[in-house]
């Protein structure tokens, strides 16, 4: 295992501010042997577990790495937000926006895609393998390019630079209270089928563009823009299986879940033939749902501020029409009972149990995509 130490703030800085990458097996340089996988936990820094399944996933890469077991690279970032891990306010954790600038940690990554559709004109040709090692190069050298004004942009900038040219990449997160889940691509669900069982995943959620420029999409969809722009005259495969892990809720932390999602990735990468693991293909469970449109998912809004129960847990599946809570003003008495309106999985819901208006208490995950513009909640 080799350590790397990342500088982020710059020289003048009162306080000083690095991120640490750990690096198993050989980087797959040149002929791209074995594959190159990117693990990062807590990049909203107030998402706990992925963090406790990093100190799971360094301990048995080591001994895999001892053994033999690793064909390529893994690299893995347990921390990957100590800007957020050093904000709070009022002595409450704050680590989902960057105090400074107020953006969100896990948004505006740059899309090379755009440079690569001018820096790649004239270079393709019929061969797949050379195509990606290509577009990797230029990919590399866009994010290299990049020179963000901000200590949260020199983050964003190390952490991409860190995943760009990956096969697999693993962006482990958590929701406030919810069941396992994924984002990933639409391009890429087929792939990442074997995951979303090992982890007993209740939704996965499937786009081309979910918009505002999260991590995951900014190393993956510029493998289908790419294909798109150049209009199928070159072999352009989805040559990066990204995905952000929502492991549940953010109390949700103990060595159990921690082991047994450790594990479940660990086999995952084992089946993508990074890891050499006996049986890890056999006996796959059972998948616990269907991919779905991220475009599908209802957000369930509070009409009005009051306390909030719920009627229905995480997981359970619902009929359009459903009550999954009510929500009673505490002065009047009055109680409101919110229903879904399309049918499907109820996988996410608020940590709070007094809300304000227009504060979303739940998401749902429908099969018809409805939406648009930008699907992500802030």
């Amino acid at each position: 295992m080799q350590v790397h130490q990342h500088p982020i703030s710059t020289p003048h800085a009162s306080v000083a501010c690095q991120l640490s990458s750990f690096h198993f097996g050989s980087p797959a340089a040149g002929s791209r042997s074995g594959k190159k996988v990117y693990i990062q936990a807590a990049l909203h820094a107030d998402e706990v577990p992925g963090m406790l399944v990093a100190q799971f996933l360094r301990r048995e890469l080591l001994a895999l790495e001892a053994a033999g077991k690793i064909h390529g690279e893994v690299i893995l970032v347990p921390a990957a937000n100590p800007i957020g891990l050093a904000q709070a306010i009022h002595g409450a954790p704050f680590g989902r926006f960057d105090l400074t600038t107020g953006i969100n940690f896990n948004r505006a990554y740059r899309h090379v895609a755009d440079e690569l559709k001018t820096t790649l004109d004239g270079l393709l040709g019929p061969d797949a393998d050379a195509n990606v090692a290509l577009i990797r190069q230029h990919a590399r050298a866009a994010v290299a390019a990049w020179q963000p004004g901000t200590d949260a942009g020199v983050l964003k900038k190390t952490l991409l630079g860190m995943a760009i040219d990956a096969d697999i990449v693993l962006d482990l997160h958590c929701d406030n209270e919810a069941a396992l889940h994924l984002y990933t691509g639409t391009p890429l669900a087929a792939q990442l089928a074997p995951l979303s069982a090992l982890l007993g995943a209740r939704a996965v959620l499937l786009e081309l563009a979910a918009g505002e420029e999260p991590f995951d999409e900014a190393c993956s969809r510029l493998w289908w823009d790419l294909d798109a722009h150049f209009g199928g005259r070159y072999p352009i495969p989805a040559a990066c299986l990204s995905t952000t892990v929502e492991l549940r809720g953010e109390v949700e932390v103990s060595y159990a879940l921690a082991e047994r999602d450790a594990q479940a990735l660990l086999r995952f990468l084992a089946i993508e033939g990074v890891l050499d693991i006996a049986g890890a293909g056999d006996d796959l469970p059972a998948p616990q749902c269907q991919p779905t449109p991220l475009a599908g998912v209802e957000p369930i809004l509070a009409p009005h501020h009051g306390v909030l129960v719920y009627l229905r847990e995480m997981g359970d599946v619902l009929a359009a029409g459903d009550a999954l809570a009510d929500l009673i003003d505490p002065v009047s008495g009055e109680t409101t009972t919110l229903r879904c309106t399309v049918a499907g999985v109820f996988f996410a819901r608020s940590a709070h149990r007094h809300v304000l208006r227009g504060m979303n208490v739940g998401k749902v995950a429908g099969a018809v995509a409805f939406r648009g513009g930008s699907l992500l909640s802030q």
